[in-house]
């Protein structure tokens, strides 16, 4: 069996990190999560994580979720405080330094499009987020039901910014999604995107659901990050880590409260596995209520993921 292609480059993995059980995967979304992930998994037995020249992780094959497990997801983490309405990420912070007065942003994947909060006051009339899973179940201005592809019939090369937050780690096209956002934005234009990284520490956690599938289909690397803009058109002007911020320091403590850190090996359906997995859930929200984010030079470790700006080349077309 030859292994599978790079999502970006479409070159050959370089090397299989192990494999996973569609079925073991599915009853633990269920038992923890109350999701039922085992309609997007469809006939799926079982999937590999592989590596791509460029350091990425990904999941072969790469199966999406479907609405019905995001709109269970998130309703089973806004009643459990994961998330919240108003929760700003520290990503959104960093990106919005690169929205000027004025200036039309399109956010794609917006949630409740708190990334509007955040931007110039005289930029945020011209905000408009697209995301299906929220359209319906948000208060917030600009949010729309529509896919990105269906926005581009109207809006090619309408924006000055687009911008999509944790989005493109759950697409099985990451790379077909960042060519749609190039083409929404106008030539000389932004292209800004947020992704989970390896290593880091929520790849440490053992067994830390949210980052398999049917949810995070890949785990991205700056070198992965500049090959994606590189080849649909776009020109690098920043891959940098985003540090802890008081929503994702979650993450930072429960890997230092779980027993052991993963290395190469990420999941294990093992009673040993599935503890340590919970010691460091309820540790890390512990000391999350008490010290929020990391002080000092803890925060600029390997930071809570990765932030690419990017610049439209001015001959795409």
């Amino acid at each position: 069996m030859s292994n599978p292609l790079c999502p970006v480059t479409g070159e050959p993995a370089v090397r299989h990190v192990q494999w996973i059980k569609s079925g073991s995967l599915a009853r633990l979304w269920k038992t923890i999560h109350g999701v039922n992930a085992r309609p997007s998994f469809g006939q799926v037995r079982r999937f590999g994580l592989w590596e791509s020249p460029t350091g990425l992780y990904f999941f072969d094959p790469m199966i999406e979720g479907d609405h019905a497990f995001y709109t269970q997801y998130y309703e089973w983490a806004l009643r459990k405080k994961l998330w919240s309405r108003d929760t700003i990420r520290e990503e959104f912070v960093l990106a919005a330094r690169h929205v000027k007065p004025g200036d039309r942003v399109l956010d794609v994947g917006c949630g409740f499009g708190s990334f509007r909060d955040v931007i110039p006051a005289e930029a945020q009339t011209g905000y408009v987020g697209l995301d299906p899973n929220f359209a319906d179940n948000t208060a917030n201005e600009g949010v729309i039901n529509q896919s990105l592809g269906e926005h581009l019939a109207d809006h090619a090369g309408a924006y000055d910014v687009v911008c999509a937050f944790e989005v493109i780690e759950h697409l099985a096209s990451p790379a077909a999604m960042f060519a749609e956002m190039v083409r929404a934005v106008r030539p000389g234009g932004i292209v800004i995107v947020g992704v989970p990284h390896v290593p880091s520490a929520i790849t440490r956690i053992p067994n830390l659901l949210m980052n398999f599938p049917p949810h995070h289909l890949s785990w991205w690397t700056k070198p992965a990050l500049s090959a994606l803009a590189e080849r649909n058109g776009a020109t690098v002007e920043s891959v940098e880590q985003v540090p802890w911020g008081p929503f994702e320091s979650l993450f930072y403590w429960m890997e230092r409260c779980s027993p052991f850190k993963c290395t190469d090996i990420h999941f294990k359906n093992t009673i040993s596995w599935h503890a340590a997995a919970l010691m460091g859930f309820l540790g890390g929200r512990l000391m999350h209520a008490l010290w929020k984010r990391p002080k000092g030079p803890k925060r600029t470790d390997e930071g809570s993921g990765l932030l690419l700006v990017a610049r439209r080349n001015r001959g795409e077309v």
